[in-house]
Parts: C-alpha cells; sequence; structure tokens
C-alpha cells in the first residue's frame, strides 16, 4: 500500500451522514462522487481503487481526502460558491432600461432593438457605456421581446 499524506477516518456520525447522503435525495452527482470517495477511503481502499470503481482520476480522489483532512466535511462534499462576473447594471438602471423598452419606439420605427435601446440608455444618461448583451440578458430576464409584434394573429 502507498503512503497517504491525507488519511480519511470518518467518525460515526460523518459515517452515517454520508450513507443517508448517497442513499436519499436529489444530489449533485459531484457530490455524490465526493461522498463515495470518502466513504471507500474510510474503508480502506487505495486511490486507485477508489478511481477505478468511480470512474475518475487518482488526483479526483486525493484531492477529495485533502479536503476533507484540511476543512472538514462540508467544505469536501460542496463547491466554494464561485463570484462570477459582476452585473453590468444596478437595478434602478434595469429598471429605466425596462421602462424605455416598455414604452413607444422612437418616430419612424416600429419597435424598439437592442441596438436603439443602448443608444437610448446612453443618451438618457442611465449608463455611460454599455453593449447590448447587458440588455439583451435583462430583456430576456423578465420575458421582454419589444423587437416582436404584439398584434399578431393567429388561426
Amino acid at each position: 500500500m502507498t503512503y497517504k499524506k491525507y488519511n480519511v477516518e470518518l467518525e460515526e456520525e460523518e459515517k452515517d451522514y454520508l450513507e443517508h447522503f448517497t442513499s436519499t435525495g436529489k444530489r449533485s452527482a459531484r457530490d455524490m462522487r465526493r461522498a463515495r470517495t470518502l466513504l471507500l477511503s474510510d474503508r480502506g481502499k487505495t486511490d486507485e481503487e477508489i478511481a477505478d470503481i468511480l470512474g475518475v482520476s487518482t488526483r479526483t480522489v486525493s484531492r477529495t481526502r485533502k479536503q476533507y483532512v484540511t476543512g472538514g466535511l462540508e467544505q469536501a462534499l460542496h463547491d466554494k460558491p464561485r463570484p462570477g462576473q459582476p452585473k453590468k447594471l444596478s437595478s434602478s438602471q434595469e429598471a429605466q432600461i425596462i421602462a424605455v423598452a416598455c414604452s413607444d419606439p422612437p418616430e419612424g420605427r416600429k419597435r424598439w432593438t437592442l441596438e436603439l435601446l443602448r443608444e437610448r440608455a446612453i443618451e438618457n444618461g442611465i449608463v455611460d457605456e454599455i453593449s447590448t448583451e447587458p440588455i439583451r440578458i435583462l430583456l430576456k430576464e423578465h420575458d421582454l421581446k419589444p423587437w416582436k409584434k404584439k398584434d399578431v394573429v393567429h388561426s
């Protein structure tokens, strides 16, 4: 047996929790794999055996063991929240852009386009600069489609 820097020795409550965790409820595949990794590691299986059983790499197994030993059970099972990119628009800016999209389009136009909404937002001082993509996402989140005709009759 090879030397393991991070040995998993689960307490009885943790074993019960993981057994229950893997047998009930809806869980992400990643969380289930991590729970099974910890259970198998506690039973004395090698990284290679666990990797073969679960269909993952030995690096994945050793990383899960390390997370358990250094951070505890919850950190080993679940990912930390990821920050992502910050929103481009504040809630008041979003409300103003939605109000513009719900208003009548400019003279000579039948409907709003994303480019027209972008230009109007800059012109009205709602934002200094913005692309059409955050506007498209905003309208999609609120199920607004100002570029579509609303008076279409279906037979």
